[in-house]
């Protein structure tokens, strides 16, 4: 991976688009980014088979968009034609945890962008700002787009709609991209192509450059009449009915009988997105093409490696790889459709809805120039006849390895070169190669030191404070003395935290401008910044987070308190999670958190006993009508609770029996002491209730057994 372009993406906020011609490894870049990146990411795709194959999930599924065109309007439309404004915000009733999700992410991953309509990505647009309440383009999420725009491009099908609002369907033409300041960074090394003089051809091609392709040396390949006879070519085909057409004739030509392998299906995975056939019919014999890398790390095959297969049963396959007398055994494979969501740390997540299991193998003498794309291979057979589009000259091209390798059923004249002045523009507004590191001197630090102030911020509990203690002045069942002390003190410690915040937040862009300015070593930053985070940490979750917790755990399950307990425990949760966002916070590559303070922070409370509940309300004074009511309660059950308590001799019970009655209790238990409850009621007088007298027994035992 280039370090310098990771490093762009990872520690600034720019949006970046990362291109680069066939074979250069955007698809190897996206891997390692996400492998290695500590930033919250998804990765979407246009297409379903994009999807699947770069790991992630289709745009559409993801924003859940409409599929007809987006007109970036108020003004009333067509219904027929599209969608204006207002008509798309009925799409964004997200479900709750689509919503947390959409609001935690910090870059966006889109790949295979080429095929990506520009009013698409403006409806990804209107999405993020509606749900992270951010009217930032994109909600402040920081883009990265992986494609080559010369590849395969949007599919349009009413562009004379589409030109109402926009100069041409590629993503930059957006509203959105327009105003971010987006970088395109290209991958120059090709690794599938070595030959300088083929890639001269590519290249030319590529920039619809008709005056510098050697059309001569190219069509020195045309062999209309070309039989690729016992040799392994690929026959490259501008449509599926072409492709499927070649395949099963020649399949036919095979005179064993077939086999048919059927895909296991699991849990919820989408006809139009099968990376496979879900019947595959193969015959010994039958030429095969790999539609995946070999998963297993031994690297046996890789995506578009073909071969010729030996063996067939109903488990495994066994291939002799094109090139080599090699035999190799090919089992069944399994591709996951994805769902994105967050765990409980509010980490982002890949969720399995559903798998699709089946050998990564298909029939291979011919396949479309759209499913060909991103895959190499040794010898090709091309038709560039009139049917081809933009683009999938050079796409069908750069599929081999070398120009040896390319047979041409059709010459490849200048009318099927296309030029596109617009990618050309674009590409050279915003190529930023050559000042990647002065952009990552000038705004990593920066950058890095505004994440993790951001992080420490803790300014917000001031509003969530002031709007808890309206909640308690207005709540009947709350103890408004005890919420109005704990108010005062909270109230104190936050302003607090919010002035020293403000303090450090300028001495630290001080100390940044010090150290670009080369007056101060990054050593000293990287400990203030240290010492912030420990500070914060421990502040808030002793003084703040501790207090909250006790008094939720004091109150929940009081009746008459629903929905304050619901807030409340929604504001702990927040403190909870800017908790556990300093446990992981990093100053660049360094954690900054000491290891002594990395502590469990949790909202879970011991479930209290009932009878806990009632002696704490006792104890704070209240009488035991008012604990039965404030807690739905009997009177009974009340007494009951506390005579539990008596048993400890915790109970002062001059609280809850009359003078009169301790005293005839205390000479009958010294003169005459019963066995049972019911004896002692009977020797008593009729007022003696019988929860009373079960306190009274209590805490008489208890003095007895103390020796008192």
């Amino acid at each position: 991976m280039n370090n310098h372009f990771f490093d762009l993406i990872e520690h600034t906020n720019r949006s970046v688009f990362l291109t680069g011609k066939a074979g250069t490894g955007k698809t190897t870049f996206l891997n390692e980014f996400v492998q290695k990146t500590k930033k919250k990411h998804i990765v979407v795709a246009p297409t379903g088979i994009a999807a699947i194959n770069a790991g992630g999930v289709t745009i559409h599924s993801m924003f859940g968009l409409p599929l007809r065109t987006f007109l970036p309007t108020t003004e009333r439309i067509d219904g027929s034609l599209g969608n204006n404004i207002a008509d798309l915000m009925s799409h964004f009733k997200y479900r709750k945890d689509k919503l947390k999700l959409l609001r935690e992410i910090e870059v966006l991953i889109i790949d295979e962008v080429s095929m990506l309509r520009a009013d698409v990505l403006d409806m990804m647009d209107f999405s993020l700002r509606f749900v992270r309440r951010n009217n930032q383009r994109f909600g402040g999420v920081q883009m990265l787009f992986i494609g080559d725009l010369y590849q395969l491009p949007p599919v349009v099908r009413d562009e004379h709609i589409l030109k109402m609002f926009y100069n041409s369907p590629f993503f930059f033409d957006s509203l959105a991209i327009k105003e971010i300041p987006l970088l395109t960074i290209e991958l120059t090394k090709v690794y599938r192509q070595s030959d300088e003089n083929f890639l001269e051809i590519l290249n030319a091609i590529r920039d619809g450059d008709v005056a510098n392709i050697d059309f001569e040396q190219l069509n020195e390949r045309f062999n209309p009449d070309f039989d690729s006879g016992e040799e392994s070519y690929i026959y490259l085909c501008s449509h599926n009915k072409l492709a499927d057409d070649i395949n099963q004739q020649k399949l036919a030509e095979i005179k064993v009988n077939p086999a048919t392998f059927e895909a296991k299906l699991f849990g919820d995975f989408k006809e139009n997105q099968y990376p496979n056939e879900q019947f595959l019919e193969l015959k010994i014999g039958a030429q095969v093409m790999f539609i995946r890398n070999d998963i297993s790390g031994e690297k046996k095959y890789f995506n578009g490696k073909l071969g010729e297969i030996s063996a067939l049963d109903e488990n495994e396959i066994k291939v002799i790889l094109e090139g080599s007398e090699r035999e190799i055994t090919v089992k069944r494979e399994v591709w996951e459709q994805k769902k994105y969501s967050l765990d409980q740390e509010k980490n982002i997540k890949e969720e399995v809805l559903g798998s699709f299991e089946q050998f990564p193998i298909k029939l291979a003498w011919a396949v479309t120039i759209h499913k060909s794309q991103g895959l190499t291979f040794d010898k090709v057979i091309i038709d560039a006849g009139k049917s081809f589009t933009a683009g999938q000259v050079y796409v069908a091209l750069s599929r081999c390895r070398t120009l040896e390798g390319i047979v041409l059923k059709s010459k490849i004249t200048p009318e099927v070169i296309f030029k596109d002045n617009r990618i050309l523009q674009f590409q050279g507004d915003t190529f930023a190669n050559d000042s990647v590191e002065q952009i990552l001197n000038q705004e990593k630090y920066d950058y890095s030191i505004k994440k993790v102030l951001r992080t420490l911020d803790s300014r917000w509990f001031l509003n969530e404070i002031e709007e808890w203690n309206k909640q308690s002045l207005t709540t009947k069942s709350i103890d408004r003395v005890k919420t109005n002390q704990l108010y005062i003190q909270l109230k104190h410690e936050i302003t607090q935290l919010g002035k020293i915040f403000e303090k450090l937040e300028k001495i630290l862009f001080q100390k940044v401008q010090l150290f670009i300015d080369q007056k101060e070593e990054w050593s000293e930053i990287e400990n203030k910044t240290k010492g912030a985070v420990n500070f914060f940490f421990n502040e808030v979750k002793d003084k703040i987070f501790s207090p909250l917790k006790e008094f939720y755990s004091e109150i929940k399950g009081v009746k008459g308190l629903k929905q304050y307990n619901e807030d409340f425990k929604n504001w702990l949760e927040d403190i909870e999670e800017y908790l556990n966002s300093l446990k992981s916070a990093h100053l660049l590559e360094t954690q900054l958190l000491d290891e002594k303070n990395n502590k469990e922070v949790s909202m879970k409370i011991a479930k209290v006993p009932s009878q806990v509940l009632t002696f704490q309300l006792f104890e704070e004074g209240k009488t035991i009508s008012e604990i039965a009511k404030e807690r739905g309660l009997v009177k009974e059950t009340v007494i009951g609770h506390l005579a539990k308590f008596a048993e400890q001799g915790l109970l002062d019970i001059s609280r809850v029996i009359t003078s009169d009655k301790i005293k005839i209790f205390e000479k009958a238990f010294k003169n005459d002491p019963k066995e049972t409850l019911n004896e002692w009621k009977t020797a008593l007088p009729n007022d003696f209730e019988f929860n009373e007298i079960r306190i009274l027994i209590n805490h008489y035992n208890y003095l007895k057994n103390r020796g008192k």
